[in-house]
């Protein structure tokens, strides 16, 4: 089934209300208000979408009983496109917490059972690389040495290692690579959290970012597999439990530990919608800013079948 209206910028009002609602938080110290009340926010808009949506990854109700984004929810109006719908309401929100930058709002459409969503896994290790590099890099290198495959999308980029960057998130796990990595002579920029955006960044043109490496959440892998598909670049993922617990789960749902997951393997459609808008600052958006009477959005929108790639600058008038 192909979607035959764009529904990105139905998307990105979502989105943009999100971090609106969530930008009021931003520094004050609080883990549940913000994602309350930007999943309120993108509730209210996305329910106005004509579609007949259900939600296969969203906000479980970790601090609101009553969340209305939830895996298996059904939003929109019911009408029109079947589809499956994906949300990331504050991805990094202990850095919104704090202040810091990175903190983003997602989400994403695509025609229904589209999106695999490999139950009982909460970790995968994932590699994304951009445009230039996507033919050079295949499944085998998330088992080579890290300079390798830093070399191979040197090459491929027209860099020299020493002036490429890696994103990665600040972990004990991510130790070693970290030392393998600039021991190539890369750099190396860490971040508490936030991996998303870090496949943003790795895929993106411009960013500054070459590369994202490491172990993050699966639901981030499978948002960030939709965008670098639109964005043209390469993801490659593998299943990776952190504990006894997950490795069980993983093995009840029937998954091959062994197989790698491409960004095609895990989003079987180009009719895919992508919107993302920042709430505070990082290198691929700016965060929200509150002026006297209004305050602006800035947002990145991607459609899959058209490649085509939009930022949106939205002014909003204070009530």
């Amino acid at each position: 089934m192909i979607i035959n209206r764009n529904l990105t910028i139905s998307l990105v009002r979502a989105t943009e209300a999100a971090a609106l609602a969530a930008g009021r938080w931003v520094g004050r110290g609080e883990i549940a208000g913000p994602d309350i009340s930007a999943a309120q926010a993108m509730y209210a808009k996305l329910a106005q979408i004509e579609m007949d949506g259900k939600i296969i990854i969203g906000e479980e109700r970790r601090y609101d009983e009553h969340a209305y984004l939830h895996s298996g929810a059904s939003i929109g109006t019911g009408k029109g496109p079947m589809t499956d719908v994906v949300v990331d309401v504050v991805e990094g929100t202990r850095l919104l917490v704090a202040g810091q930058p990175g903190t983003i709002s997602v989400a994403a459409v695509a025609p229904r059972d589209t999106i695999v969503t490999l139950p009982g896994s909460h970790y995968m290790k994932k590699l994304v690389v951009g445009e230039d590099a996507a033919g050079m890099i295949g499944p085998e290198a998330l088992r080579a040495p890290p300079a390798w495959v830093l070399g191979v999308v040197a090459k491929a980029i027209g860099k020299s290692v020493r002036d490429m960057t890696v994103y990665i998130l600040d972990r004990l796990r991510h130790q070693s690579l970290i030392a393998d990595i600039r021991a190539s002579g890369a750099r190396v920029l860490i971040r508490q959290e936030a991996d998303l955006l870090g496949a943003l960044l790795a895929a993106a043109p411009g960013t500054g970012v070459d590369v994202m490496m490491g172990t993050g959440g699966t639901v981030e892998g499978i948002a960030a597999a939709i965008a670098v598909r639109a964005l043209r670049g390469t993801f490659i993922g593998q299943l990776a439990p952190q504990s006894k617990e997950e490795l069980q789960a993983v093995h009840n749902a029937g998954h091959d530990l062994k197989r790698f997951w491409t960004a095609e393997d895990l989003v079987t459609t180009e009719d895919t919608f992508f919107a993302t808008t920042g709430v505070t600052d990082s290198v691929l958006l700016n965060g929200v800013r509150y002026d006297r009477n209004r305050a602006t959005t800035h947002s990145l929108v991607l459609r899959g079948r058209s490649k085509t790639r939009r930022q949106i600058v939205a002014e909003y008038i204070n009530d």
